[in-house]
């Protein structure tokens, strides 16, 4: 019956133009106890309720680019001091002297109305804003108003209890400690084991033990459990780069049934009776729904007016900020329970319709503030594809088929379809019934991980007497942009490689790796004196931004001085989240010092260029054995740029 809701009732409401999560909570208030009687909540609703709200919160740290993070901090930080204090106060005196309750009493109350849930954080990732500068900012705000939230009510409640100074002390140690703890030990274990264990299904087992292990333990230390799931999201990011199979199948497992789950079972707790029978109830509720979404509004409006912002940022930081549940509910609960005993049911109720009206409230604000930002930055030039062609791919070895397929999802242009093409090459005199099986399932392994990211792959095993002329007639043909192909930097000869660039105009890209391209930390471009004059330039750039905007890179670029200007202009329009760091390398010959400055955990990309054209130096040709002598030690690209031709 669960299953067929979640089908049904967003298929249903959005013929009617109603957001799928109002659907949700509304067929939970009809259909369960309190409606119809049909579906009963029983303890799976807890159980995958709370599943959902943690998979929300985790994905709300895996979506934040940390770049972004460091640049918008403070205006997260600004609007999180907002959208605390505007509802603390206002619902301090409204509980006070509109709902005749106690002092400490309000504060609980206050609390509610200061915390808010990222419920619609779905809508702004299905309109592919989640790395939005005011997305970034309404997260960080969350996170923010939630633990301070929280903590006030512990600090009320062991205030209440009569407990010892040493009691809050011994609180702040244990939260200390845990994120200590957390910020020390998450990216290392992640990042160890999605480098030793390389099986999608067993990367995926071992995020979802992360995420609940941090929420165990955030509420051993004290906190709540959504908090240590946003903490574990922030702390893996990096590691899983947003065009995945990984992130993929976190998105799938949480959104298709567990956040479904969480909504419904919000519905089911709302008994529309109760309201009507009681005119105390019925009125603090308005007054919890009118004081929690007004004040709210003041929040957003007065970070619109103090960033200079528009009405569209306005609305989507308010209804992201908006949504009362896990935190409203987790508050509400505690001071409820027996044993403490500060809030009665009638705030049960009142707090249950609270959540009610503001998720349908921040759910149609999101939605509309999302779609307008996305026409107002839609840009005609970023929707056909600043760089049409596809990203062909071909593949050699069996052992390279994973890494590479990785890479060439996250450098290729996703608004074109059919973004990568897959291709292997058998000679014609050798093309054994056996051969042409293994390029086979070279390929169907590549078009699996494609697939599992989302992402169309085509794939073509060519049987030709020479491999170059293979691919060469496979880009022309299927209209390709550029070619990905791995490099074996201790291999004595490479010969496949300069053939190809010089046969070949399109940019070509060769990839050695040491670790899985979703673990890289840093990517180091070099590049030569007039590279900004090659044609290529920006199809580049853009090339290697994407990658390190996927896995949250930083950047190096070493540079000549007439191109460093050119690199920051381009970001600064492109890519503003990125960290990146830019420095004077005047020559060429200087690359050699950058061997200490890589590791096993960067990249070290080399731009290069054909023989003849612009960029080129004469020392570029002894690259390959300059490669395998001094970079053995870190994970190598090298690009040599589009010629136009």
């Amino acid at each position: 019956m669960v299953l067929a809701v979640i089908l049904l009732a967003p298929i249903v409401l959005r013929r009617l133009r109603i957001p799928s999560i109002i659907g949700l909570i509304v067929a939970g208030i009809v259909l369960g106890e309190h409606g119809l009687g049909l579906i009963e909540r029983d303890r799976s609703f807890e159980i995958f309720g709370q599943v959902g709200i943690y998979l929300i919160m985790f994905m709300a740290g895996l979506g934040l680019n940390m770049g972004s993070v460091k640049r918008y901090g403070r205006e997260g930080l600004l609007f999180g001091v907002l959208t605390f204090l505007v509802p603390f106060f206002m619902g301090l005196a409204t509980s006070y002297w509109m709902l005749g309750l106690g002092w400490t009493t309000s504060m609980l109350m206050a609390c509610i109305f200061s915390s808010h849930t990222l419920v619609t954080y779905p809508v702004v990732q299905r309109y592919s804003l989640s790395r939005h500068p005011k997305v970034v900012v309404s997260v960080v705000a969350t996170a923010f108003t939630t633990f301070l939230s929280l903590l006030i009510l512990a600090v009320v409640i062991d205030m209440e209890n009569a407990r010892s100074v040493w009691d809050l002390s011994r609180l702040a140690l244990s939260i200390v400690l845990y994120g200590g703890a957390m910020l020390y030990c998450v990216p290392r274990v992640g990042r160890w084991f999605l480098r030793r264990y390389d099986e999608p299904i067993t990367q995926f087992i071992f995020m979802l033990l992360l995420l609940f292990l941090s929420a165990a333990l955030a509420r051993l230390a004290g906190i709540a459990p959504l908090l240590g799931a946003f903490l574990c999201g922030l702390l893996v990011n990096r590691l899983i780069p947003r065009m995945s199979p990984l992130m993929n199948r976190i998105e799938f497992f949480a959104n298709a049934f567990f956040v479904p789950y969480f909504l419904i079972g919000v519905g089911m707790l709302i008994d529309v009776h109760v309201f009507l029978s009681s005119q105390a109830i019925l009125w603090m509720a308005v007054v919890m729904v009118s004081v929690g979404l007004l004040s709210k509004w003041i929040a957003a409006a007065l970070h619109q007016g103090i960033m200079r912002a528009n009405s569209a940022t306005r609305l989507l930081t308010f209804g992201l900020s908006s949504a009362h549940s896990a935190g409203a509910l987790a508050i509400v609960m505690t001071a409820a329970a027996p044993e403490v005993g500060l809030l009665g049911d009638d705030a049960l109720d009142a707090t249950v319709m609270l959540i009610l009206f503001s998720c349908i409230v921040s759910s149609i604000a999101t939605d509309r503030g999302a779609r307008r930002l996305a026409i107002r930055e839609a840009r005609t030039e970023d929707n056909r594809g600043a760089y049409h062609g596809r990203c062909l791919t071909f593949y050699e070895k069996k052992d390279a088929v994973d890494d590479l397929t990785q890479l060439s999802i996250m450098l290729c242009n996703h608004d074109i379809p059919t973004p990568v093409m897959g291709l292997t090459v058998t000679f014609e005199d050798e093309a054994t019934e056996q051969q042409q099986h293994e390029a086979h399932s070279l390929l169907e392994r590549a078009r699996l991980l494609c697939t599992s990211a989302d992402v169309t792959m085509r794939i073509m095993s060519r049987v030709s007497n020479n491999v170059v002329s293979g691919i060469q007639h496979a880009t022309t043909e299927y209209e390709c942009g550029e070619v990905l192909l791995s490099y074996d930097v201790s291999a004595a000869q490479n010969s496949l490689l300069p053939k190809l660039v010089a046969a070949s105009s399109l940019e070509v890209v060769a990839y050695d790796n040491l670790v899985p391209p979703s673990t890289l930390r840093r990517i180091v471009v070099a590049m030569p004196q007039k590279a900004e004059l090659e044609v290529g330039f920006y199809k580049w750039v853009e090339h290697v931004c994407r990658v390190a905007a996927n896995i949250d890179a930083r950047m190096e670029f070493h540079a000549h001085a007439d191109t460093l200007p050119h690199l920051r202009s381009y970001l600064w329009q492109h890519h503003m989240s990125l960290r990146a760091e830019y420095h004077e390398m005047p020559l060429w010959t200087r690359i050699m010092s950058l061997q200490q400055r890589v590791g096993r955990d960067d990249l070290m990309v080399f731009v290069l260029s054909r023989p003849g054209f612009i960029s080129y130096r004469g020392a570029m040709s002894g690259l390959p054995l300059q490669l395998r002598r001094y970079f053995s030690h870190t994970n190598i690209m090298m690009i040599y740029p589009d010629q136009g031709q």
